[in-house]
């Protein structure tokens, strides 16, 4: 019975990581910064672009892990 409960809070977890995703998806263009700092790669071609957010991808990863931190420190 255990198995169900663990099983249903990662669902839920999942499930809130999601919705999550998606309001950041959505309002992804009306950050004004995001995707445009110096170091975030753009190449455009004739007919495709690459486009490498490097910068920006490193700070959200220090914000993520620092977010993380402090999360888990306090559930205990």
């Amino acid at each position: 019975m255990d198995n169900f409960h663990s099983f249903g809070k990662f669902l839920m977890i999942i499930g809130i990581v999601i919705f999550i995703a998606g309001i950041f998806l959505m309002f992804f263009n009306k950050i004004p910064f995001l995707g445009k700092l110096p170091g975030d790669f753009v190449i455009k071609k004739n007919n495709f672009t690459i486009y490498f957010p490097l910068i920006t991808s490193i700070i959200l990863s220090i914000l993520l892990s620092i977010l993380f931190y402090f999360f888990f420190k306090f559930k205990k």
